[in-house]
């Protein structure tokens, strides 16, 4: 017997697998995370009156002007983008200064004298060197310079926005010894614009790997300034593809990953983001030949992810990605990649209705209207065989496609109610299952509201119908027939904002979601309830003293869960019938037949009135190659018995 059930817990531990997890497509992904990302531009302007020696002029010099890339982190205006993106405007250095000052003194001596010598600029080097050199002391004296910064969020709307400088980490420098400066920092920045709705990025905390896939986003110089592109550019991010390809550290020893998507001046401070569209890390620097300063591609560096959290652990930034913005548009690729377009429509809809305009969100909704009202054609599932099939069998299928949304347009998936949670809206599950599949199931979600569907229809409802908060119903009816009754009486009453749980409390069980169980059960009874629904299997009642199964008999591949009431466990021993144990609700019994493939070897009788569900082989089975937690449940119990066996040999010994 024990080696019995060493080897079944042997079997029930290598059925146990993990499921996988859910990645979007590469196009899904970046489109997502696109609307975010935003052009940063920062500016220096600046007066400078100078003498050259002929008196006092006053000129503006070309502004000094710095672009990078930034994305949003927070859709009420928060953007991240690298300190060394806006340091020209936020610190005004030095070396701006100075390139400032000598163009402005090219611009009001070297250029005069030149004109004066009847000559242009870069006709004799020579000579404008020379004339540089003898006016730079002189101007240089009197030079009185007055700056003006400016830092700029662009969006692919159009939209232009001033920015502010929240939080500064500087970047890392070298000084003319090759050591870093005592400043060096992140390369992080955080900025405001003004108040608004805007999209936002969401920023990953999973680990990454070498060889995961990586997007960057940005606005590279050399797309920028090319010469046979359109100024539109200056509006959409460009994309690069590539894969995570090493873990390094900077001069200062802070953590960067290293990739070989490919970068460019002007893709600083772009995001890198994954197959799910969450951040992974934010472009800091490229790489440089020795010999040139070209771009060497293939060894491009980003600050991780979870250093971009800690910059902004002390900010306004509490939840990165939080946008009503990302609520729309993020269901309207959801419809609009499963080829849902008339849902499609109306999401993207919503979504440009908040934040008007955006390059990717036009054209997606171009795509989603057009494929709305020209579907593609599909072939039918029966292929060329069935191609003889009459109008009336298009009708009839037509019609009931028809049905299947009318009774869907309401439904939700559990993992769309948690995006809801997720997403701040605080969703109000309330439950509605009839009086009887209230009483006789001891699970419920977690924070349930509890509405009797009969108190409903009398009018009886304790809900605030003018909170137009977000009510979601779930029942265990077949079709979710009791939630889609209730949810239309809630229409009604004027309730909007209503929901019914597709799968009921079922789908959300098989969901692997929490669950809260109204009274007292074993741990093997609760993981046993969370993955059936009381309607899908047979129920059988015995009275008290009632024989269940007999020691011996054949067990007609069936198992059984002790829903109401109790079950004594007994087996003859030594010529006489002796009491083993006594089994309550919740409890599973019958099962190690099953398992042997062999008689019962105990009887089971009704200690008082009982009800039990009947489960058989092949569905306990299932449960055992699909429910992790419920194998380790039974595992437990049959070490139990185990050491319950050994212990009982060694008294009769």
């Amino acid at each position: 017997m024990k080696r019995l059930l060493a080897g079944a817990a042997v079997t029930l531990a290598a059925l146990a697998a993990p499921a996988s997890s859910f990645a979007l497509s590469a196009q899904e992904a970046i489109l997502r995370a696109k609307p975010a990302v935003a052009l940063i531009t920062a500016r220096v302007d600046a007066e400078v009156t100078i003498n050259c020696g002929q008196g006092p002029v006053t000129v503006k010099p070309r502004p000094f002007i710095e672009t990078g890339t930034g994305w949003l982190v927070d859709g009420r205006g928060w953007v991240v983008t690298n300190a060394h993106v806006v340091d020209p405007a936020h610190r005004l250095p030095p070396w701006v200064t100075h390139e400032l000052k000598k163009t402005a003194i090219d611009q009001a001596c070297v250029e005069p004298a030149l004109q004066a010598q009847k000559m242009a600029r870069g006709q004799r080097p020579d000579l404008e060197e020379r004339l540089r050199r003898e006016m730079m002391d002189v101007a240089m004296a009197g030079l009185r310079f007055t700056p003006q910064s400016q830092i700029t969020v662009l969006l692919s709307n159009g939209a232009r926005f001033p920015a502010e400088v929240k939080k500064f980490s500087a970047p890392l420098l070298l000084d003319t010894t090759g050591k870093p400066v005592k400043d060096s920092g992140r390369d992080l920045a955080l900025l405001k614009i003004p108040d608004g709705v805007y999209p936002a990025l969401w920023v990953g905390a999973r680990d990454v790997n070498i060889g995961d896939p990586v997007h960057i986003l940005g606005f590279p110089g050399v797309v920028l300034s090319h010469e046979l592109l359109n100024q539109s550019v200056t509006l959409e991010a460009s994309v690069t593809n590539g894969a995570i390809s090493g873990f390094k550290q900077d001069a200062i020893g802070q953590d960067v990953l290293q990739s070989d998507a490919p970068a460019a001046h002007g893709n600083s401070g772009g995001p890198a983001i994954r197959d799910d569209a969450s951040l992974v890390g934010v472009l800091t620097f490229v790489s440089l030949s020795p010999s040139g300063g070209a771009i060497v591609q293939g060894f491009n560096f980003l600050i991780p992810a979870r250093d971009v959290l800690k910059f902004l652990a002390d900010t306004p930034v509490k939840k990165t990605g939080e946008s009503v913005f990302n609520v729309a548009w993020e269901a309207g690729l959801d419809a609009f990649f499963r080829d849902r377009d008339e849902l499609a429509v109306q999401k993207i809809q919503e979504a440009s209705r908040l934040v008007p305009n955006l390059a990717d969100v036009k054209r997606t909704l171009a795509e989603a209207e057009d494929r709305a009202k020209h579907p593609r054609p599909r072939p039918f599932p029966w292929a060329w065989t069935t191609l003889g099939v009459s109008m009336l069998s298009v009708g009839t299928y037509g019609g009931m496609w028809g049905r299947r949304w009318w009774r869907n347009r309401f439904r939700v998936l559990p993992a769309q109610v948690i995006g809801f949670i997720e997403n701040g809206l605080s969703p109000l599950l309330v439950d509605v299952r009839t009086k009887t599949d209230y009483e006789t199931s001891p699970l419920k979600l977690p924070g349930a509201v509890r509405l009797d569907p009969d108190d409903a229809e009398k009018g009886r409802i304790p809900l605030d119908a003018e909170s137009n908060q977000l009510l979601i119903t779930y029942c265990t009816s077949p079709e979710e027939a009791t939630s889609a009754r209730f949810a239309h009486l809630l229409h009604q009453r004027k309730f909007s904002n209503v929901r019914i749980l597709k799968g009921g409390l079922g789908g959300w069980t098989n969901a692997r979601l929490p669950v809260e169980a109204k009274s007292h059960l074993p741990s093997i009874g609760l993981e046993i309830y969370k993955n059936l629904t009381l309607g899908d299997v047979e129920r059988r009642r015995y009275k008290a003293g009632e024989t269940i199964f007999r020691e011996g008999e054949d067990a007609h591949a069936e198992a059984y869960v002790v829903h109401t009431g109790s079950v004594d466990i007994r087996k003859q021993v030594d010529g006489g019938e002796r009491q083993l144990s006594t089994l309550g609700e919740g409890e599973l019994l019958g099962e190690m037949a099953l398992f042997r493939k062999a008689p019962r070897s105990a009887s089971a009788l009704a200690g008082t009135d009982v009800e039990l569900l009947v489960i058989k082989n092949e569905r306990l089975e299932w449960l055992i190659r699909n429910r992790p937690q419920l194998t380790i449940e039974i595992l437990k119990r049959l070490s139990e018995w185990v050491v319950s066996t050994d212990h009982e040999r060694s008294q009769r010994n």
